[in-house]
């Protein structure tokens, strides 16, 4: 899966955290799971803490951590970004 594709599993909805990042429309957040990796957690307990998710999800958190960043507008690029 491609950098792009991995980002369009992250979505926006003002109905959902206010508008955060998350994963597929769930009401798990990307800063969520970075949080979760960055406190040390592996992304095999994240998958068992939450069966929902795949690895790809992970993998999708990171590249949107990456491509933020590195200074790209994200936000406008993931699935179910406002346009205006």
């Amino acid at each position: 899966m491609t950098e792009d594709e991995l980002i369009q599993r992250i979505t926006t909805d003002p109905a959902i955290f206010g508008g955060k990042p998350v994963i597929r429309g769930m009401r798990i957040a990307v800063e969520h799971v970075l949080g979760m990796l960055a406190a040390g957690d592996t992304p095999e307990r994240l998958l068992q803490e939450y069966p929902f998710l795949e690895p790809a999800d992970i993998h999708a958190c990171l590249a949107y951590a990456h491509r933020s960043l590195a200074g790209e507008q994200v936000q406008d690029r993931i699935a179910g970004a406002e346009a205006s």
